[in-house]
């Protein structure tokens, strides 16, 4: 099962932009999609610890890879960090990266919100990006949180 829904590509493209730009790089890199990832990674590893966020981010990544090729070439390494990023650029075009990347992380946060639900994600996120407008803070698109 995906969990790369709209919504949940939709709060991820939002999270790229961030992290592409305090990583002052392009949407369009391997760069922006991980350090939005990153940013989450202190908070999420006080909780499980680097081997359990190891474990979701493999898993993520194991769900995003049927759908994105490029990814087939990462890896995840049990301490959480990331092995393949190095060389992607070289043989990946970028509209590709763009998209796989929102693939990965939409599934990264589809998992967290099924561990964790949406509420404590969010509250996660506003601490890993403290810099996110207020009114960007949901899981969904516009019209969706119209309606809340």
């Amino acid at each position: 099962m995906t969990r790369a829904t709209p919504r949940l590509r939709d709060f991820a493209e939002r999270l790229i932009f961030i992290g592409a730009t305090q990583a002052e790089s392009s949407a369009a890199t391997p760069a922006a999609v991980f350090a939005a990832i990153e940013k989450l990674r202190p908070t999420l590893t006080q909780v499980v610890g680097n081997q359990g966020f190891g474990a979701f981010l493999a898993r993520a990544l194991g769900s995003a890879k049927v759908d994105v090729a490029w990814l087939r070439s990462v890896r995840v390494r049990p301490d959480g960090f990331w092995d393949g990023l190095e060389r992607l650029e070289d043989h990946v075009d970028r509209s590709e990266i763009a998209e796989g990347s929102v693939v990965l992380l939409a599934q990264f946060i589809g998992l967290l919100v099924e561990l964790i639900g949406e509420r404590l994600l969010l509250q996660w996120v506003r601490q890993a990006f403290p810099e996110m407008l207020e009114r960007d803070f949901y899981l969904g698109e516009g019209n969706e949180r119209e309606k809340n």
